[in-house]
């Protein structure tokens, strides 16, 4: 990544002034683009990002934290971690996170591993609150990390049937140990 990359803004940026925000809860409905879409896709490593929509609800609380509630909606395809095939999926999440001016990303990375049950802390930095990236980051942890087509279940359910023994009577034993297959394939070589 080059210093012009880390300068640019994110690719679907709707920055929010966090100090036009009062008790009310303010709502905010979210579609990106298909630029926009096109360069998320880029960003997280899919083959395509048809749709993504977002409704974000802001409101103050007591103690000047911001209170971010958030769904997002999405649908996309995603290439299977085993045989690169498309796997389409729809991607929809609620989550909460809390702004606060009085810590940094270090105290809120802390907060996180300390209480992982908690909501979520975020640092607010200046005066603003982008929240097309806050749901940006949000569809990236809520994808399927390791997404498998149809196609790769039955092979990874063949390779693993294969690795359990049968007994005279066709029922399953023991499974094998798989080194014991590279052993026999290296024998015949």
């Amino acid at each position: 990544m080059t210093a012009a990359d880390q300068n640019a803004p994110p690719e679907f940026s709707h920055p929010i002034s966090a100090s036009r925000l009062s008790f009310k809860p303010a709502t905010y409905r979210l579609a990106a683009n298909e630029a926009e879409r096109a360069a998320l896709a880029k960003r997280f490593g899919l083959i395509s990002l048809s749709r993504f929509e977002a409704i974000v609800t802001l409101k103050r609380e007591p103690g000047d934290a911001i209170r971010f509630d958030g769904e997002i909606d999405a649908d996309l395809v995603q290439a299977c971690i085993v045989t690169t095939e498309p796997v389409p999926a729809r991607v929809t999440d609620v989550f909460t996170l809390i702004y606060r001016a009085d810590v940094d990303e270090e105290t809120a990375d802390q907060m996180a591993l300390d209480n992982p049950e908690d909501e979520i802390i975020e640092p607010l930095i200046g005066d603003s609150i982008d929240i097309g990236e806050a749901v940006a980051q949000q569809l990236s942890v809520a994808m399927d990390p390791y997404p498998r087509s149809v196609g790769a279940q039955s092979e990874i359910a063949s390779v693993q049937a294969g690795l359990i023994e049968d007994d005279e009577a066709g029922a399953p034993m023991a499974r094998r140990n798989p080194f014991d297959a590279l052993a026999a394939l290296k024998k015949q070589s």
